[in-house]
């Protein structure tokens, strides 16, 4: 979205496939590349910008999984899935880090710094996946947890 706000419209929707009517019928067919009007290429452009940023924005085992894609939605679609999951699975992993962090404990041999990298980890991977937990209920889960000493 940062680099061309209607990108991220391409990566939801799908490319745009420019049409044309077909005699008096109310059929329309796509285009050929030769009838493309410069309107019809600029708006076709953003779909392979779209492509190529998340192409570039991932690396050669994430490229495997994509490579077969041919539109920016199939690609971001993949890696969706690849890394949140169907939505039963996206619950799941909810469900399970919820658990974790309502049942959080610091562990009697661990320092503090440790303690809390495991609580952000817990509360980062909820937020990625939609979740997110207020800071001033962070802030008295901590508390709540901390040894007397």
């Amino acid at each position: 979205m940062a680099e061309d706000f209607k990108l991220w419209d391409v990566i939801c929707d799908g490319p745009y496939i420019p049409t044309k009517n077909v005699g008096d019928l109310p059929l329309t067919i796509p285009k050929t590349r030769k009838e493309y009007t410069d309107a019809d290429r600029k708006v076709v452009e953003k779909h392979f910008r779209a492509k190529r940023i998340l192409v570039c924005g991932i690396g050669p085992d994430e490229y495997n999984r994509i490579s077969a894609c041919e539109t920016a939605k199939e690609i971001w679609e993949a890696l969706q899935t690849a890394h949140e999951g169907i939505t039963q699975v996206k619950q799941s992993k909810i469900d399970m880090l919820a658990t974790e962090y309502e049942f959080f404990r610091m562990m009697d041999d661990e320092s503090i710094q440790d303690m809390h990298t495991r609580f952000t980890y817990i509360i980062n991977e909820l937020c990625s996946l939609g979740e997110v937990i207020h800071r001033n209920k962070l802030v008295r889960k901590i508390f709540s947890i901390l040894p007397r000493s």
